[in-house]
């Protein structure tokens, strides 16, 4: 497996010392955060895309996905949702990116059964310009559909290649699924794994992984169980928690518990 770390972990930070932290840490790739806020967004110009696909492959670091804020179970008129996600995968386009992420996003005034045939649709129209551009859109366990369970209600009915899961081992752990479970469910359409460490389940406070409550041994191991050899991908979400210690200085120990896990689970 290979290891990344998200840039939600460094709000703002410039590519240049983005690719920095990366080879000095010793990590493959990077997740960027896609948001008004951050170097990389959707506003960013043709030149401006040619730039940063540059910076990444100079750098010999991987673009490993773009985070965006689409919501594919969002109430409302699908072509609003549809457009900010074409435009999502035209940017991974240019940058050469495999994987976009997509939260569900459905809405209390929704039924399950609504919110789960909204996002299949939405999806499953979206997959076929994702595969024009190479690209794979990642349905994340998140907010509405938090656990692996859940996200196949809707990955199951698209049935499309180019829509796949993004397994937070934060929120299906939250949602009371184990995570041999959460592999079952996923594993047909698993892009990539983003793990984290929080202090409990009442104080989601990023810590330093293996200082937290989360099971990411049982993770890992089940992975390495069944021989996948994707992405590790550290969200560390300094952004929402300004408090949290700065992630610059727990990327070393961070690759080392993952290293450690990984050996360990061989």
């Amino acid at each position: 497996m290979k290891l990344a770390f998200s840039t939600l972990g460094v709000p703002g930070l410039p590519i240049p010392d983005v690719l920095r932290l990366a080879t000095a840490h010793g990590y493959h790739g990077v997740e960027l955060r896609t948001h008004p806020e951050e170097p990389v967004h959707l506003g960013l110009g043709l030149a401006e895309r040619a730039d940063v696909a540059a910076e990444f492959k100079a750098s010999g670091v991987e673009i490993l996905g773009l985070a965006g804020y689409v919501r594919v179970a969002a109430p409302g008129d699908d072509e609003p949702v549809l457009a900010e996600l074409r435009a999502l995968l035209e940017l991974a386009r240019d940058l050469g990116v495999p994987f976009v992420r997509v939260f569900p996003g459905g809405g209390t005034d929704q039924s399950p059964a609504e919110a789960d045939a909204t996002a299949a649709r939405r999806l499953g129209t979206a997959a076929e310009y994702a595969a024009d551009y190479g690209v794979r859109i990642l349905l994340e366990t998140h907010d509405s559909h938090r656990t692996g369970a859940d996200a196949i209600r809707i990955l199951g009915p698209v049935g499309h290649r180019q829509a796949g899961a993004l397994w937070d081992v934060m929120h299906t752990w939250l949602g009371g699924e184990q995570p041999a479970d959460t592999f079952a469910a996923l594993s047909p359409h698993l892009g990539y794994v983003q793990v984290k460490d929080i202090a409990s389940a009442e104080d989601t406070t990023p810590v330093a992984l293996g200082a937290g409550v989360l099971p990411l041994g049982e993770c890992v191991e089940v992975l390495s169980r069944h021989n996948w050899d994707g992405w590790l991908c550290w969200e560390y979400e300094k952004r929402w928690y300004e408090a949290a210690a700065p992630l610059e200085g727990l990327l070393d120990a961070g690759r080392e518990h993952l290293t450690r896990l990984l050996t360990e689970s061989a």
